[in-house]
Order: structure tokens, then C-alpha cells, then sequence
């Protein structure tokens, strides 16, 4: 077996040095960078999240400035990611860093921990690229490379599947050197081992591959069914004054885009008309808020956002009043806000009409 898992390490670091990504936090171990480039490609794309990454950098060159940022300039940059908790936990960690730390990045294991939104996955990508922590990093990447070369079915969302992938990676890594195993892992599932139609003739694994023998490349890795995705329909209340002001609020409690601006919002069952609009009790309350005349759709087909856990069919009503918007906001400013990004959309496709 030690045999085996020798061969493993050495083939996939010798692949790594040979053809990984040129990636600007590859050039540095400073803790600040990483945990933040980690942060960001968390449910992200690199080709996504790398500009996100550069923004921050700019605006925030060290943890002491994140700290003190306001969170709306943080969830403004983050706007588009998704995933809003994550921006939150990112400014409340770099507070405590910043803060009870005195800048200093923790450098154990159970100290990254500690760290609001670090989970194991995190501390060890930070704790083997900063600081040689011997601890693996599994991540989607690292299961799909695992389930397929050993021929593991156990579902990779189960208790049972996180404790055994785990376990196999720690035995897999290369202790002198954790943090570019980590990186040659994570690169090798990222860009070889994909999701789709892998390239398997052509792997360095092919010979030793359990799936590829098997021909089961296409069933691994496992993953228990999700739950039903939940319908939501929701109409957000466009206020537009004579003078060109509406309306933005803060979403304040728990839930998708807490601390994010939207419109005034109305949710209901299903999909409604005009008619049907006008007799919910939450436009009643919006209606006597603000005045509202005359309502028109902006666009007949809902946008359909879809979430994890949750597709939203949102349609914008532009609900025009005569009377003056003592706490309106200019239209023309509304971009400075953050906003969930299928409100910024929307902000974006209106502006274009007008």
C-alpha cells in the first residue's frame, strides 16, 4: 500500500510542476492572500472569481483594511458571486484577525477553525499552503479524483463518504511537502479528471484508474439525491416618483442576500396578473407606504434565478406615485448599492430602455 500511495504522490506533484495554472496567488504564502483566494473560489469558477480576487486585493491590500472596511463596500465587490454569506464571514473573520489577533494570521489547524466561515476544507488549504500543515484538502475536485481512481461508490454528501474520503486523502499526502500536493490534487480534478467526458486515455493514472478499467468513469463520484428544489415567485415594487426616485431597502433578516438592497417586495404562491397583485396584503401596505397609481410590468416572462435550494421567478412591477419620496434614492445613484445580481440586471436592462 505505502508503495502505491509513493507512486501517487510523486506522479501527481511531477504532473502539477509540469502544468499547473500561472495563478497570481501561486506567488505567495502570505496567509491574508490565500484564505482570501480560497474564500472567493468557493462555489466559484477561477475564471470567475480571479477578477473578484484582484478587486480586492486592490481595494483591501491587507487584512487590517478589510477589517475596517464598511460591509457594504465588501458585499458591493462581492456583488455577483453569490453566496452573500460568504462575503459576510469573510469581514467578520478578517475583524477578528484584525482585532483579537493583531493581524496575525492563526497557523495551526484549530486556529484557522476558529475563523468564521473556515471549515476543514479551508484551514487545510491554508494551514498546508502557509504554514506545511500535514493536513489534505478534499474538495469536489479531490472526490471526483479519488472516487474514480480507487472505484469508491460511497456517496460523497453522506457521513460516512466525507470521513472515508478523508481519511484516504490524509493517507495519500505528501507530508514534506502537503501544500503543493494539495495544489496538484485540487488542479489535477479541476482541469484533468473533469466532471465530463475526462480525457482518460491520455491520464497519468490510466493504468491504475479503478473507474477507467471498470468502465465506471461516468457513474463516480456518488452523491445522494437533493432535496426538491423550492418555487418561489417574487414581485419587487420598481417606486418611481415624478422625479425620478424609488425605492431601495435592506434586506436585515436571515436568509439569502441578508444585508443586500432590493426593491419593495411582494411574495406570493404563484405567478399572478395585476388584478391578483393588487389584493395581497403586503402590496396593500407598499401601496399605502408609497402611493402607488399606476403599476406596469417591465417584462412579461418571470427571470428565473436559480439557487442551491430554491429557484426564484421574479418579475419587476414599475409602480409609478405622484407623491414625493422623503427617503427615495435618485434612480440614477441605485447602482452604487449592493444588490443581489438579478437586481442589478434588472437595473441594467431598465436604464437601457430610458
Amino acid at each position: 500500500m505505502k508503495e502505491t500511495l509513493d507512486f501517487f504522490a510523486k506522479k501527481l506533484i511531477d504532473w502539477y510542476l509540469h502544468n499547473k495554472r500561472d495563478l497570481p496567488w501561486r506567488t505567495t504564502r502570505d496567509p491574508y492572500f490565500i484564505w482570501l483566494s480560497e474564500i472567493i473560489l468557493q462555489q466559484t469558477r477561477v475564471a470567475q472569481g480571479t477578477p473578484y480576487y484582484f478587486a480586492f486585493i486592490a481595494a483591501f491590500p491587507d487584512v487590517k483594511s478589510l477589517a475596517n472596511a464598511p460591509q457594504e463596500q465588501v458585499l458591493k465587490l462581492w456583488q455577483g458571486l453569490g453566496y452573500y454569506s460568504r462575503a459576510r464571514n469573510l469581514h467578520i473573520a478578517a475583524q477578528y484577525v484584525a482585532n483579537d489577533l493583531d493581524g496575525i494570521f492563526p497557523s495551526t489547524y484549530k486556529g484557522l477553525l476558529e475563523l468564521k466561515g473556515v471549515g476543514d476544507y479551508t484551514a487545510s488549504a491554508v494551514g498546508s499552503i502557509c504554514f506545511d500543515l500535514p493536513t489534505a484538502v478534499v474538495d469536489g475536485n479531490v472526490y471526483r479524483v479519488l472516487s474514480r481512481l480507487f472505484g469508491i461508490d460511497t456517496p460523497i454528501n453522506s457521513t460516512q463518504g466525507i470521513k472515508e474520503f478523508k481519511a484516504l486523502a490524509q493517507q495519500l499526502l505528501d507530508i514534506s511537502q502537503p501544500g503543493t500536493f494539495n495544489q496538484a490534487m485540487m488542479e489535477f480534478g479541476a482541469r484533468f479528471c473533469v466532471p465530463q467526458n475526462p480525457n482518460c486515455n491520455q491520464c497519468i493514472f490510466q493504468f491504475k484508474c479503478d473507474a477507467h478499467k471498470n468502465k465506471q468513469v461516468g457513474s463516480l463520484p456518488v452523491k445522494l439525491k437533493k432535496l426538491k428544489v423550492k418555487k418561489r415567485y417574487f414581485n419587487y415594487m420598481v417606486i418611481l416618483s415624478e422625479d425620478y426616485h424609488t425605492v431601495l431597502q435592506q434586506r436585515t433578516q436571515k436568509g439569502i442576500w441578508q444585508q443586500l438592497y432590493e426593491f419593495p417586495l411582494v411574495e406570493t404562491l404563484n405567478q399572478v396578473d395585476e388584478l391578483d397583485l393588487r389584493k395581497e396584503p403586503q402590496f396593500d401596505h407598499i401601496s399605502e407606504l408609497y402611493g402607488i397609481d399606476t403599476l406596469t410590468l417591465f417584462q412579461e416572462k418571470a427571470v428565473v434565478h436559480k439557487l442551491s435550494h430554491q429557484h426564484l421567478y421574479t418579475r419587476f412591477w414599475i409602480a409609478h406615485t405622484q407623491s414625493k419620496l422623503d427617503k427615495g434614492t435618485p434612480f440614477k445613484e441605485i447602482h452604487q448599492f449592493a444588490v443581489p445580481v438579478l437586481i442589478s440586471n434588472f437595473i441594467s436592462n431598465f436604464a437601457s430602455f430610458n
